[in-house]
């Protein structure tokens, strides 16, 4: 079953959120993670969102997901975020019929 991470963030250092934007992707490929979404562009139709930010990212299992987490590439550049950001960080299971 596919997995999802799902980032809801505040950027608070552009510069600084700029260089782990730019390398997270070099971090999915081993674990199959594609973005879904990724940015801002938000419509707020029902109750309060405090983030300007989100991001999808679909794994093809919850183990791929927290493989990518856990890993050593992810966690070289983590510390990037959450210098430069504020927000929440999910993994969500995917849907089954």
């Amino acid at each position: 079953m596919k997995a999802f991470v799902v980032a809801a963030e505040t950027v608070k250092d552009d510069a600084v959120f700029a260089a782990y934007r730019k390398e997270v992707p070099a971090t999915l490929a081993a674990f199959g993670g594609r973005f879904v979404a990724r940015g801002g562009g938000l419509t707020i139709l029902e109750g309060e969102w405090p983030h300007s930010r989100l991001v999808i990212i679909e794994f093809p299992s919850r183990a791929a997901a927290e493989g990518w987490y856990n890993s050593d590439e992810y966690r070289k550049i983590i510390g990037l975020r959450h210098d430069s950001s504020i927000g929440n960080l999910i993994i969500v299971d995917g849907h089954i019929d």
